[in-house]
């Protein structure tokens, strides 16, 4: 596998953990929002990735017959959770229903917490990627000298 290709594939992952931590910080920025654009509370969002395949045809119907490779991962959008919004007992706050409960976000910050943590040890990955790989190339030009 060449430098470049290493490269490209690392940096599509650098892009792809980026927004997922930019999806996870909107979540907990949102995790008390009672009101949203389109009615109810704040739905939280997940990010979606996909692998980018390289297919090369030979003769098989599939990627995977076809020895498909990995060129890295793209986002393939931003999707909400379909879980139900938690339901939080206070009657004093100005959205709550006639019994009382206050529909609140499906978010859980410990949960988020979590995740953002995993994501920047993807972020690091792909950046030790980046740099191992730099590193190759330096070497290699050193060898001509």
């Amino acid at each position: 596998m060449s430098v470049f290709k290493v490269l490209h594939i690392a940096s599509s992952g650098l892009t792809a953990e980026r927004l997922r931590q930019d999806t996870i910080a909107n979540n907990i920025a949102n995790a008390e929002t009672t009101r949203s654009a389109d009615g109810g509370p704040y739905r939280r969002q997940v990010p979606v990735f996909a692998p980018i395949l390289d297919q090369r045809m030979h003769g098989a119907r599939s990627p995977l017959q076809r020895g498909a490779q990995s060129k890295g991962v793209q986002v393939v959008g931003v999707v909400s959770d379909p879980s139900p919004p938690r339901m939080v007992y206070d009657p004093q706050h100005p959205d709550a229903d006639a019994d009382g409960y206050v529909a609140k976000p499906n978010i859980h910050v410990v949960k988020e917490m979590v995740d953002l943590i995993t994501a920047t040890r993807a972020y690091e990955a792909n950046i030790a990627a980046v740099n191992s790989a730099k590193s190759m190339a330096q070497k290699a030009l050193e060898i001509g000298r």
